[in-house]
């Protein structure tokens, strides 16, 4: 019976010492918080890759994620390569369509690949469409156009804006109305139409706004091109 008394204490001590240790493991050691709680708790979040992409591109491509206006309060935003190229935050956005520029020949190891030749917003409802046929028609081979549309992108509209866009590998320019929501990617020299092109109507029955269509949201990668391709 005189052994129960220290039997207890060695019992007790060797109890502390399993659970301090286990302690000290969850913790991840003296004045490093809960990070391996948390970890055991906390839903490990998705890896986000070039412009928020789910996956990364494949090589010799480049990432793009573009956002068409919401209505007429939020405007669009155009990213290539983690580079935001037009935004509101950017301050380079307006009513109308937004298009931006990037060069045909891209370097493959520079790591900067995306570079903007220019980026302009084309007032379509009160604005000139004089000024976006002087934008688009010296375009060079292969050079890479941007397009979101904020509002309204087609009033000014005319035929020769139509079929400019048609070149550059648009479906839907032939027939894009009034507060319709756009975005594409095209080229100039293309061959096929683009696959980077989504149009919604505006219609009444299925706008999402009063008055004005969902805002659209397209990403994707785009293959590298050069001047010799």
């Amino acid at each position: 019976m005189r052994l129960a008394g220290p039997l207890r204490i060695v019992a007790l001590v060797i109890t502390v010492g399993l659970t301090w240790i286990i302690v000290s493991i969850l913790l991840g050691g003296p004045g490093s918080g809960f990070p391996r709680i948390q970890q055991l708790f906390t839903k490990p979040r998705a890896r986000k890759y070039k412009c928020g992409l789910p996956q990364p591109c494949p090589e010799e491509h480049l990432a793009f994620r573009m956002v068409s206006g919401a209505a007429n309060v939020i405007g669009p935003k155009i990213c290539l390569e983690d580079k935001m190229l037009m935004s509101s935050v950017k301050d380079n956005v307006g009513r109308g369509l937004n298009i931006a520029l990037i060069p045909p020949s891209l370097p493959l190891d520079s790591g900067v690949s995306g570079e903007l030749i220019e980026a302009r917003a084309f007032d379509m409802w009160a604005g000139d469409v004089n000024d976006l046929l002087k934008f688009i028609r010296p375009l060079h081979e292969g050079t890479l156009v941007f397009v979101a549309s904020y509002d309204d992108p087609a009033t000014k509209m005319n035929e020769e804006t139509r079929k400019l866009f048609g070149e550059l590998g648009s479906r839907n320019a032939k027939e894009l109305a009034f507060r319709d929501s756009w975005v594409f990617v095209g080229a100039k020299g293309v061959q096929n139409k683009s696959p980077f092109e989504q149009h919604v109507k505006n219609s009444k029955h299925t706008n999402k706004y009063e008055g004005w269509p969902e805002a659209l949201v397209m990403e994707g990668c785009i293959p590298r091109r050069s001047t010799a391709s």
